[in-house]
């Protein structure tokens, strides 16, 4: 009678120490047979889930835009005095809508495509219509001093601008703004010159690239990285590493992302790479997810970042490369002094700051953040906010800009793109992906405590009995 109890309690045992060496040999071989198939479905193949989501994007991309309206123009006309800004939006359009054109496949582990560029208001979206009126910055006027330094023809330029009655600022409504108009100046001008002018001119039915990027095929930790851009693998307007394309576009990442990674992405709107690091925990839609920023030093002076020395191209504005926060895109401008910064000057120099009224900036609305899915790269939500600036100099021979004292930097608009995950995608993210591995988690997990917890009861009640038949 003893001996089939004691026998049965190590039974138990037994059978509690194999469930709980299957469920710690389950950690490695469950991580195993789900990373292979994260593979084979992430690389950018057709057919594949990847492929799918890289052609066109399963979730709708919004660009919202704010518009600075100068409510103090007389004063900044008549006096030079400091522009007192507020910014008015959003005004919504969707991008990105389009799928990926010229896609080809290359035999070197690579595909080919380029970006069409599209865009659609979208009025529910928005505080009011493409109609609306601003007092904004005369983009043409302002620009003229930085492509023509030479004293002759800055005085032609003096002439035709008085003729076509401009001054530094302007009225334009949302829509001549952002996607283009025909500019008085511009049109005076008698040699041939595009007159027509707008911050995203030209835009519809244009395209960006060509892209060429890894499929992961061949290596699944290049996958979507950037070969070239161009057919080149640099930019031509910085020196040294910042002139290099680096990183994915921003979209998705190599599989099996980690908190300690540098995660590096092109964008050609800012003309440079960037990256972000890991700042918190996410969930959407029950999908875990890891939070990236743009950190502050991305942006920062090269007395502060070493390694941004070659994005100062400009030094008496940047005092000597000791400001930051702000990037000099010109080169890639074709000359016009456009500046990026992040939205109201975040993380820029107090002097930047101090030469508007009227920004106040904020981390929690103006940072550009990524959300990423760890286990498969892809990018679910993400906010990248940018805002455009123009460079306002004194040009004693233009009498447009006479009363400009100083060189300063001036706010046009700032946007924020975004877009989340839609539910339908969610819903296979989670049978797919997050699904999967929360189910095999929970079977490890169960097999290591019912096994451990059998085994160490079946072992303490065999001992108990065996203690007390000696005694």
């Amino acid at each position: 009678m003893a001996c089939n109890r004691n026998c049965g309690l190590l039974s138990g045992a037994i059978i509690g120490a194999v469930l709980a060496i299957f469920g710690g040999i389950l950690i490695p071989v469950g991580d195993h047979i789900i990373g292979k198939a994260i593979e084979k479905d992430a690389v950018i193949v057709n057919g594949t889930t990847a492929y799918e989501n890289w052609i066109v994007p399963g979730s709708a991309v919004y660009r919202q835009i704010w518009i600075f309206n100068v409510q103090n123009p007389s004063e900044v006309l008549e006096r030079g005095a400091r522009p007192k800004l507020e910014q008015r939006g959003p005004y919504t359009y969707e991008v990105r809508y389009l799928p990926k054109e010229n896609i080809t496949e290359n035999s070197d582990g690579t595909i080919s495509y380029m970006l069409p560029n599209a865009a659609r208001f979208i009025p529910d979206m928005s505080v009011g219509t493409e109609n609306d009126t601003f007092t904004c910055l005369n983009l043409a006027v302002v620009a003229a001093p930085a492509l023509y330094t030479n004293t002759f023809i800055q005085l032609l330029l003096n002439t035709w601008i008085k003729s076509s009655k401009s001054s530094m600022l302007q009225n334009r409504t949302v829509k001549e703004l952002l996607w283009g108009y025909k500019d008085p100046f511009l049109n005076k001008i008698p040699f041939p010159v595009d007159p027509v002018l707008g911050v995203f001119y030209p835009y519809n039915g244009t395209s960006d690239g060509l892209y060429k990027v890894y499929t992961g095929t061949e290596d699944i930790t290049k996958t979507a990285i950037i070969e070239s851009y161009k057919n080149k693998r640099n930019l031509s307007f910085w020196e040294g590493y910042c002139d290099l394309v680096n990183g994915t576009d921003g979209s998705s990442f190599p599989p099996f992302v980690k908190k300690n990674q540098v995660l590096r992405f092109f964008s050609s709107d800012i003309c440079r790479s960037i990256y972000g690091v890991f700042h918190s925990k996410q969930k959407e839609k029950g999908i875990p997810l890891y939070r990236f920023i743009v950190p502050r030093e991305a942006f920062a002076a090269p007395v502060e970042v070493e390694d941004n020395y070659c994005f100062c191209t400009e030094k008496v504005l940047s005092q000597n490369c000791t400001l930051g926060g702000l990037l000099d895109i010109s080169a890639c401008k074709g000359g016009r002094p456009v500046y990026i910064s992040l939205p109201h000057f975040l993380h820029a120099s107090e002097s930047v700051l101090h030469e508007v009224e009227g920004l106040n900036p904020d981390e929690e609305e103006h940072e550009t953040y990524l959300d990423i899915e760890p286990t498969t790269g892809f990018t679910l939500r993400f906010a990248k906010r940018l805002q455009v600036n123009l460079l306002v100099k004194p040009a004693p021979k233009i009498e447009a800009l006479s009363k400009v004292n100083k060189s300063y930097v001036f706010p046009i608009l700032w946007l924020n793109e975004t877009a989340v995950i839609g539910d339908e995608k969610a819903e296979m993210f989670r049978k797919k992906v997050t699904g999967p591995i929360y189910f095999l988690n929970v079977l490890q997990l169960s097999l290591l405590i019912a096994g451990s917890v059998l085994f160490l009861a079946f072992m303490g009640s065999y001992f108990a009995c065996r203690s007390k038949k000696l005694k």
